[in-house]
């Protein structure tokens, strides 16, 4: 965690000599409408990246409506920023002290800089609040020097394979391929039958990086390895990483992808395989609302994890999951508009919130009772998911790096460059933040 630290605070170096020229703005946070009766408005900025149509999504925004309805005082002004962009402009906000009011962050690595810079609140005084449905391990990513930052809404699994039941029969496979070697067998047997293999929309990058690279590592190298890279015990030059890398150019070379893979964001995707085009999809667990929850055809796609491999020091029982969505509030809000900001908090992410979600097919962080009417496809996702858990590769290396992976990935399917050169560019580039 020190290591983890110390390359995410050189990695905000320059965001943080920003804050200190900026530091002039940071008492002036917040939009109280000034120091009026108790009957003033007072808007709180939120940013957010809840813009695709995801049911969590939906469900989060319905909960900011209520609040306002409920608390007619306060208005919620939100910024909603597609996730492809959502980390970049939080971190050129915080380059220049102007964070909104109220923020969706991640964990860790991500979180770090923010806490760094002075530029969130702990918000210990308010977790009486959630002591009794979020457990430790699920605050654990949020709290920095003992102090907590924010509480997560949702736990999200990013490498859910949904596949095609009727397909995969017709290419003899009755049961999801346990093997990678019967894995390859079924993509090329679904290709020799004019089936699309696996429908990608990677246009935004992050999915090849995020649902494929963070499982395919873990395989292959085990949970501890991006862990070791941080703390320079190990490379991404290692020959099991270049082996989880080489398996997006094996399956490239295959054509197990649609050809306008890049072209099409990751709800394309998602449509297109709904629309049975494809016999495979890889995401997260949240998609499940839109594959199978909210589809009349919805129980002729199955789910499975990512098969073994070969010599693989990875449990090919885990899923690569991460607690997300953590709402935190700005540091150096006026006293009216932090009181505002910590009501909200208290309201949005609450017990209702997170029924409501697993109401709608969606894995939450907190030990609360499922509602009689959720779905019986969200019994199926936990089950699958419960396991054990690895590292999703985001929430652990620098978001920097994870640029020139991304880029590199997204290069091999079009044919372009080598596992080896991804590898090495970008070990490259984690050596030079240290």
């Amino acid at each position: 965690m020190k290591q983890t630290k110390k390359v995410a605070l050189l990695g905000m170096a320059g965001a943080l000599a920003l804050f200190t020229a900026a530091c002039g703005n940071s008492n002036n946070a917040g939009n109280a409408s000034g120091s009026g009766n108790s009957e003033e408005t007072i808007t709180l900025n939120m940013m957010h990246p809840w813009t695709s149509p995801n049911v969590d999504n939906e469900v989060y925004k319905a909960r900011i409506a209520k609040f306002e309805a409920e608390h007619p005082n306060i208005v919620i002004k939100q910024d909603g920023v597609p996730s492809a962009q959502y980390k970049t402009k939080l971190r050129t906000l915080a380059a220049a002290n102007n964070l909104a009011d109220i923020n969706v962050v991640w964990p860790g690595a991500d979180l770090e800089p923010l806490v760094e810079g002075s530029l969130v609140e702990p918000i210990d005084g308010l977790m009486d609040n959630w002591k009794s449905i979020l457990p430790e391990s699920a605050l654990a990513g949020f709290n920095i020097g003992g102090q907590q930052y924010a509480v997560p809404t949702k736990q999200t699994f990013v490498d859910i394979i949904y596949y095609n039941k009727e397909m995969f029969a017709q290419v003899g496979y009755t049961e999801f391929p346990d093997t990678y070697d019967k894995f390859i067998d079924a993509v090329t047997k679904l290709k020799a039958a004019g089936i699309t293999p696996i429908s990608l929309g990677n246009k935004e990058q992050w999915p090849l990086q995020s649902s494929y690279l963070s499982i395919l590592g873990d395989r292959f190298t085990g949970s501890d390895f991006l862990t070791k890279v941080v703390n320079k015990e190990a490379k991404f030059t290692d020959p099991e990483f270049v082996k989880a890398i080489a398996v997006i150019d094996e399956l490239t070379k295959l054509k197990a992808f649609n050809t306008d893979a890049n072209n099409m964001d990751s709800v394309q995707g998602q449509d297109y395989f709904i629309q049975g085009k494809a016999a495979m999809h890889i995401s997260s667990s949240t998609v499940d609302a839109r594959i199978r929850i909210n589809n009349d055809e919805g129980d002729k796609f199955g789910i499975a994890l990512f098969p073994s491999v070969e010599g693989g020091k990875g449990d090919p029982v885990k899923s690569a999951g991460v607690v997300q969505y953590g709402i935190a509030i700005k540091s150096g809000l006026n006293e009216k508009t932090k009181a505002a900001a910590e009501e909200f908090m208290k309201y949005f992410v609450s017990e209702d919130l997170y029924k409501e979600l697993i109401r709608n097919g969606v894995v939450v962080p907190a030990t609360v009772e499922i509602p009689e009417d959720a779905s019986p496809y969200l019994k199926e996702m936990l089950e699958l998911t419960s396991k054990g858990t690895a590292p999703v590769f985001d929430s652990i290396i620098p978001t920097q790096v994870v640029d020139v992976v991304q880029n590199g990935i997204q290069a091999l399917t079009i044919g372009r460059g080598t596992p080896e050169e991804v590898a090495k560019d970008a070990q490259a580039a984690f050596d030079q933040m240290n």
